[in-house]
């Protein structure tokens, strides 16, 4: 008995001492947060979706209270509403909010390309994928198999043809459909810059030619055309450099594809 006495009174100081060291140290060692960030989680919508570059609402609101330069505009489910609230607590100006558009780097739908098996597996794309790259012949392009509707909180993906659709009214911009999609064909752009390649393939052009009639075959006549040099050709693949496109569109004029949209 006086064992199991001498137990319970050893194991109580030790835990009273253990209490009492870390209550010390979570005053000694407390960081201190600054009484803003709350305020500005709160003007925050809570979506968490990453789309802002930061881990979630809270990192975006850390951000902000840390940098002072960083812009208040990058919550675009929030919107403007957002960043003229996030102003008013910060005490700055919201600046100019641009609205990014989400776009699909893809339009090899049904008339365009073709099918190279039928798939009879797990209904998602990243199952289809595992399966020899796809259902279609092109192992870049839409799948169209769901995965980016799945996760869209706003159904604003709906599909037509064989390929994904997004409804630039619905979509809030989260950016959780790019996460989504296994091939990496969604992508943002800014908005008042309306074009896009859509094409994802990097075959040599010969490749391309076919199995997708609608294919960038990276010729090199968009990025010769281009006044101001925004246009690259990577990987046999168009790329748009959106910090120096202004839009004129001589690209998509000279494209033979017709893979470039505006």
């Amino acid at each position: 008995m006086d064992l199991i006495i001498y137990a319970v009174i050893a194991v109580t100081v030790i835990g009273i001492i253990c209490a009492a060291v870390l209550s010390v140290a979570s005053k000694v060692m407390a960081v201190e947060e600054d009484e803003r960030i709350p305020l500005v989680r709160e003007c925050l919508p809570g979506a968490n979706c990453g789309g802002c570059g930061f881990p979630g609402c809270d990192g975006y609101a850390a951000a902000l209270v840390e940098d002072e330069e960083l812009p208040l505009t990058l919550c675009a489910p929030g919107g403007e509403s957002t960043a003229l609230a996030l102003a008013d607590v910060l005490g700055r100006s919201a600046g100019e909010m641009m609205r990014p558009l989400i776009i699909r780097s893809c339009n090899g739908d049904c008339n365009m390309t073709q099918m190279k098996m039928e798939y009879q597996g797990i209904n998602t794309c990243v199952a289809a994928k595992i399966v020899f790259g796809g259902t279609g012949k092109c192992t870049y392009g839409c799948m169209g198999l769901g995965d980016c509707a799945e996760v869209c909180p706003k159904d604003a993906i709906f599909f037509g043809n064989g390929i994904a659709h997004i409804n630039v009214d619905k979509c809030i911009n989260c950016g959780a459909c790019i996460k989504a999609c296994p091939n990496g064909i969604i992508s943002m752009i800014p908005a008042d810059l309306k074009i896009r390649i859509a094409c994802s393939n990097k075959d040599k052009g010969a490749a391309v030619r076919k199995i997708c009639s609608v294919g960038c075959i990276g010729c090199g006549l968009c990025m010769k055309n281009c006044p101001e040099g925004a246009i690259t050709i990577k990987d046999n693949l168009a790329v748009i450099d959106y910090d120096k496109c202004i839009g004129c569109g001589l690209c998509k004029s000279n494209c033979p594809s017709n893979c470039i949209i505006m």
